[in-house]
Protein backbone atom coordinates (compact mmCIF):
# COMPACT_ATOMS: atom_id res chain seq x y z
CA UNK A 1 0.00 0.00 0.00
CA UNK A 2 1.35 3.72 -0.81
CA UNK A 3 1.89 5.74 1.66
CA UNK A 4 -1.14 7.58 3.59
CA UNK A 5 -1.13 11.22 2.36
CA UNK A 6 -1.67 13.86 4.68
CA UNK A 7 -4.14 16.61 4.37
CA UNK A 8 -3.53 19.89 5.97
CA UNK A 9 -6.23 22.28 5.62
CA UNK A 10 -5.76 26.03 5.81
CA UNK A 11 -9.06 27.13 7.21
CA UNK A 12 -8.70 30.80 7.21
CA UNK A 13 -5.64 33.01 6.40
CA UNK A 14 -5.13 36.67 7.81
CA UNK A 15 -5.72 38.60 4.61
CA UNK A 16 -8.58 41.41 4.84
CA UNK A 17 -11.68 39.79 4.38
CA UNK A 18 -12.77 41.90 1.66
CA UNK A 19 -10.36 40.10 -0.10
CA UNK A 20 -11.04 36.84 0.17
CA UNK A 21 -13.99 34.56 -0.89
CA UNK A 22 -17.11 34.96 2.01
CA UNK A 23 -17.21 31.52 2.92
CA UNK A 24 -13.81 31.92 5.12
CA UNK A 25 -14.78 31.70 8.60
CA UNK A 26 -13.68 34.21 10.90
CA UNK A 27 -14.79 34.28 14.39
CA UNK A 28 -13.23 31.28 16.64
CA UNK A 29 -17.01 29.54 16.88
CA UNK A 30 -16.54 29.89 13.02
CA UNK A 31 -13.24 28.62 12.96
CA UNK A 32 -14.09 25.45 15.17
CA UNK A 33 -17.02 24.19 12.88
CA UNK A 34 -15.61 25.47 9.59
CA UNK A 35 -12.47 22.64 11.11
CA UNK A 36 -14.45 20.21 11.83
CA UNK A 37 -16.21 19.56 9.04
CA UNK A 38 -12.97 19.68 7.42
CA UNK A 39 -11.80 16.84 10.00
CA UNK A 40 -14.57 14.92 8.84
CA UNK A 41 -14.14 15.33 5.39
CA UNK A 42 -10.59 13.78 5.83
CA UNK A 43 -8.18 16.57 6.94
CA UNK A 44 -6.06 15.91 9.55
CA UNK A 45 -3.89 19.22 10.46
CA UNK A 46 -5.38 22.12 10.87
CA UNK A 47 -3.14 25.22 10.00
CA UNK A 48 -5.26 28.55 11.95
CA UNK A 49 -4.61 32.11 12.44
CA UNK A 50 -7.08 33.93 14.53
CA UNK A 51 -8.38 37.71 14.35
CA UNK A 52 -10.09 40.59 15.95
CA UNK A 53 -13.25 41.17 16.17
CA UNK A 54 -13.11 43.68 13.57
CA UNK A 55 -11.53 40.58 11.03
CA UNK A 56 -7.78 41.87 11.37
CA UNK A 57 -5.09 39.28 11.99
CA UNK A 58 -4.49 38.73 15.50
CA UNK A 59 -1.94 36.90 18.14
CA UNK A 60 -3.75 37.29 20.73
CA UNK A 61 -2.84 34.02 22.68
CA UNK A 62 -6.10 33.40 24.59
CA UNK A 63 -7.88 33.81 20.66
CA UNK A 64 -5.57 31.06 19.81
CA UNK A 65 -6.24 29.03 23.50
CA UNK A 66 -10.57 29.14 22.89
CA UNK A 67 -9.47 27.99 19.44
CA UNK A 68 -7.45 24.77 20.51
CA UNK A 69 -10.00 24.30 23.29
CA UNK A 70 -12.45 24.20 20.72
CA UNK A 71 -10.61 21.71 17.93
CA UNK A 72 -9.60 19.23 20.83
CA UNK A 73 -12.65 18.82 21.79
CA UNK A 74 -14.80 18.69 18.48
CA UNK A 75 -11.78 17.08 16.33
CA UNK A 76 -10.51 14.49 18.71
CA UNK A 77 -6.71 13.48 17.29
CA UNK A 78 -6.44 16.12 14.78
CA UNK A 79 -2.86 17.69 14.44
CA UNK A 80 -3.31 21.43 15.28
CA UNK A 81 -0.90 23.50 13.44
CA UNK A 82 -0.85 27.49 14.55
CA UNK A 83 0.64 29.69 12.54
CA UNK A 84 3.48 32.53 13.51
CA UNK A 85 3.57 34.49 10.22
CA UNK A 86 4.10 38.07 9.86
CA UNK A 87 0.40 39.32 9.29
CA UNK A 88 -0.41 38.17 12.44
CA UNK A 89 2.02 40.38 14.60
CA UNK A 90 5.74 41.63 14.96
CA UNK A 91 8.80 40.44 15.95
CA UNK A 92 8.51 38.10 19.28
CA UNK A 93 4.89 38.83 19.33
CA UNK A 94 4.70 36.55 16.11
CA UNK A 95 5.36 33.63 19.31
CA UNK A 96 3.04 34.41 21.54
CA UNK A 97 0.86 31.28 21.23
CA UNK A 98 3.74 28.88 21.32
CA UNK A 99 3.39 28.40 24.89
CA UNK A 100 0.06 26.78 24.39
CA UNK A 101 2.21 23.69 23.27
CA UNK A 102 0.03 23.09 19.68
CA UNK A 103 1.67 19.57 18.13
CA UNK A 104 2.97 22.36 15.31
CA UNK A 105 3.37 25.37 14.49
CA UNK A 106 4.29 26.97 10.96
CA UNK A 107 8.18 28.53 10.55
CA UNK A 108 9.32 30.50 7.73
CA UNK A 109 13.37 30.38 7.80
CA UNK A 110 13.76 32.82 5.20
CA UNK A 111 12.82 36.20 4.00
CA UNK A 112 11.16 36.94 0.56
CA UNK A 113 9.05 39.13 -1.62
CA UNK A 114 5.08 39.06 -1.56
CA UNK A 115 3.12 41.05 -3.35
CA UNK A 116 3.14 44.34 -1.62
CA UNK A 117 5.40 43.97 0.71
CA UNK A 118 8.83 42.27 2.03
CA UNK A 119 7.55 38.92 3.92
CA UNK A 120 10.44 39.51 6.56
CA UNK A 121 12.08 36.60 8.89
CA UNK A 122 15.69 37.94 10.01
CA UNK A 123 18.02 35.30 11.35
CA UNK A 124 17.18 36.45 15.18
CA UNK A 125 13.54 36.23 14.80
CA UNK A 126 13.71 32.97 12.75
CA UNK A 127 15.72 31.45 15.61
CA UNK A 128 13.70 32.90 18.47
CA UNK A 129 10.85 31.00 16.86
CA UNK A 130 12.32 28.04 16.62
CA UNK A 131 13.76 27.67 19.84
CA UNK A 132 9.98 28.34 21.52
CA UNK A 133 9.20 25.66 19.24
CA UNK A 134 12.16 23.20 20.69
CA UNK A 135 11.43 24.63 24.51
CA UNK A 136 7.43 23.62 24.13
CA UNK A 137 8.26 20.33 21.88
CA UNK A 138 6.20 21.71 19.31
CA UNK A 139 7.18 20.56 15.55
CA UNK A 140 7.82 22.94 13.00
CA UNK A 141 6.72 23.09 9.48
CA UNK A 142 8.93 24.91 7.49
CA UNK A 143 7.29 26.60 5.12
CA UNK A 144 9.89 27.18 1.89
CA UNK A 145 9.07 30.15 -0.39
CA UNK A 146 12.52 29.68 -1.74
CA UNK A 147 15.36 27.03 -2.71
CA UNK A 148 17.43 28.47 -0.07
CA UNK A 149 14.97 27.89 2.51
CA UNK A 150 15.01 24.31 1.89
CA UNK A 151 19.04 24.53 2.66
CA UNK A 152 18.70 27.19 5.47
CA UNK A 153 16.34 24.06 7.01
CA UNK A 154 19.08 21.59 6.54
CA UNK A 155 21.64 24.22 7.92
CA UNK A 156 19.37 24.46 11.21
CA UNK A 157 18.73 20.47 11.20
CA UNK A 158 22.28 20.08 11.32
CA UNK A 159 23.27 22.29 14.05
CA UNK A 160 20.73 21.63 16.11
CA UNK A 161 18.11 24.47 15.93
CA UNK A 162 15.77 22.21 14.71
CA UNK A 163 14.90 18.52 15.21
CA UNK A 164 14.75 15.64 12.85
CA UNK A 165 13.02 14.42 11.10
CA UNK A 166 11.57 17.92 9.55
CA UNK A 167 8.42 18.36 7.85
CA UNK A 168 9.21 21.05 4.59
CA UNK A 169 5.98 22.90 3.10
CA UNK A 170 7.41 24.06 -0.78
CA UNK A 171 4.89 27.13 -0.83
CA UNK A 172 3.94 27.85 -4.66
CA UNK A 173 2.29 30.42 -6.70
CA UNK A 174 2.50 33.44 -4.66
CA UNK A 175 3.00 36.55 -6.77
CA UNK A 176 6.41 38.23 -6.73
CA UNK A 177 7.53 34.69 -4.88
CA UNK A 178 8.44 31.22 -6.45
CA UNK A 179 5.96 30.37 -9.26
CA UNK A 180 4.14 27.08 -8.97
CA UNK A 181 6.28 25.80 -12.01
CA UNK A 182 6.53 21.70 -12.28
CA UNK A 183 10.30 21.52 -12.82
CA UNK A 184 10.75 23.82 -9.39
CA UNK A 185 8.28 21.30 -7.80
CA UNK A 186 10.44 18.64 -8.85
CA UNK A 187 14.06 19.98 -8.27
CA UNK A 188 12.53 21.10 -4.55
CA UNK A 189 11.77 17.48 -4.16
CA UNK A 190 15.34 16.04 -5.44
CA UNK A 191 17.10 18.56 -2.64
CA UNK A 192 14.74 17.32 -0.26
CA UNK A 193 15.88 13.59 -1.13
CA UNK A 194 19.48 14.84 -1.07
CA UNK A 195 19.44 17.11 1.86
CA UNK A 196 16.88 16.06 4.12
CA UNK A 197 16.24 12.33 2.95
CA UNK A 198 14.65 11.42 6.18
CA UNK A 199 11.92 14.09 6.47
CA UNK A 200 8.44 14.62 5.04
CA UNK A 201 7.33 17.12 2.33
CA UNK A 202 4.07 18.56 1.03
CA UNK A 203 3.40 21.73 -0.79
CA UNK A 204 0.35 24.68 -1.31
CA UNK A 205 -0.47 25.51 -4.35
CA UNK A 206 -1.92 29.35 -3.75
CA UNK A 207 -5.31 30.42 -5.85
CA UNK A 208 -5.69 28.86 -9.15
CA UNK A 209 -2.76 26.47 -8.63
CA UNK A 210 -4.02 24.88 -5.64
CA UNK A 211 -5.48 21.71 -7.27
CA UNK A 212 -2.77 21.81 -9.28
CA UNK A 213 0.03 21.33 -6.95
CA UNK A 214 -2.07 19.07 -4.94
CA UNK A 215 -2.08 16.55 -7.79
CA UNK A 216 1.55 17.13 -7.74
CA UNK A 217 1.99 16.32 -4.57
CA UNK A 218 -0.07 13.29 -4.28
CA UNK A 219 1.21 11.73 -7.41
CA UNK A 220 4.82 12.47 -6.45
CA UNK A 221 3.86 10.48 -2.68
CA UNK A 222 4.00 13.58 -1.11
CA UNK A 223 1.34 15.32 1.24
CA UNK A 224 -0.93 18.00 0.40
CA UNK A 225 -2.38 20.98 1.66
CA UNK A 226 -5.73 22.94 0.91
CA UNK A 227 -8.13 25.62 2.22
CA UNK A 228 -9.75 28.65 1.84
CA UNK A 229 -6.72 30.42 3.40
CA UNK A 230 -4.70 30.04 0.02
CA UNK A 231 -7.55 29.41 -2.60
CA UNK A 232 -9.60 32.50 -2.82
CA UNK A 233 -11.34 31.17 -6.06
CA UNK A 234 -11.65 27.26 -7.65
CA UNK A 235 -11.76 28.78 -10.86
CA UNK A 236 -13.07 32.04 -12.92
CA UNK A 237 -16.76 31.21 -12.81
CA UNK A 238 -17.12 29.55 -9.07
CA UNK A 239 -16.12 30.21 -5.66
CA UNK A 240 -15.21 27.73 -2.98
CA UNK A 241 -17.91 27.20 -1.00
CA UNK A 242 -16.11 25.69 2.27
CA UNK A 243 -12.86 24.28 3.65
CA UNK A 244 -14.68 20.97 3.83
CA UNK A 245 -15.19 21.20 -0.10
CA UNK A 246 -11.45 21.73 -1.13
CA UNK A 247 -10.74 18.90 1.19
CA UNK A 248 -13.41 16.26 -0.54
CA UNK A 249 -11.71 17.25 -4.23
CA UNK A 250 -7.98 16.07 -2.74
CA UNK A 251 -9.75 13.00 -0.97
CA UNK A 252 -10.95 12.47 -4.98
CA UNK A 253 -7.34 12.99 -6.17
CA UNK A 254 -6.15 10.64 -3.48
CA UNK A 255 -8.00 7.83 -5.01
CA UNK A 256 -7.28 8.35 -8.41
CA UNK A 257 -3.90 7.79 -7.49
CA UNK A 258 -4.47 5.21 -5.23
CA UNK A 259 -3.08 6.87 -2.15
CA UNK A 260 -5.16 6.31 0.62
CA UNK A 261 -6.05 9.51 2.93
CA UNK A 262 -4.02 9.35 6.80
CA UNK A 263 -6.56 8.95 9.70
CA UNK A 264 -5.12 11.18 12.76
CA UNK A 265 -3.50 8.19 14.02
CA UNK A 266 -1.27 7.52 10.94
CA UNK A 267 -0.66 11.66 10.09
CA UNK A 268 0.92 11.71 13.91
CA UNK A 269 2.99 8.48 13.09
CA UNK A 270 4.45 9.79 9.80
CA UNK A 271 5.02 13.24 10.96
CA UNK A 272 6.73 11.43 14.24
CA UNK A 273 4.69 13.01 17.12
CA UNK A 274 4.70 11.20 20.46
CA UNK A 275 2.78 8.69 21.44
CA UNK A 276 1.44 11.32 24.04
CA UNK A 277 0.17 13.65 21.66
CA UNK A 278 -1.03 10.57 20.30
CA UNK A 279 -2.92 9.52 23.11
CA UNK A 280 -4.28 13.16 23.87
Amino acid sequence: MQKPCIICVAITGSLPRKEMNPAVPISVAEQIESTQEAFEAGATICHAHVRNDDESPSSDPNKFALLKQGLEKHCPGMIIQFSTGGRSGAGQERGGMLPLSPDMASLTVGSNNFPNRVYENPPDLVDFLAAEMKKYEIKPEVEAFDLSHIHQAAAMRADGRLNSPLYVQFVMGVKNAMPADRDVFDYYIKTMERLLPDSEWCAAGIGRHQLEVNEWCIAAGGHARTGLEDNIRLDKHALAPSNAALVKRVTELCACYERPVATPQQARQILGLSQKQLSD
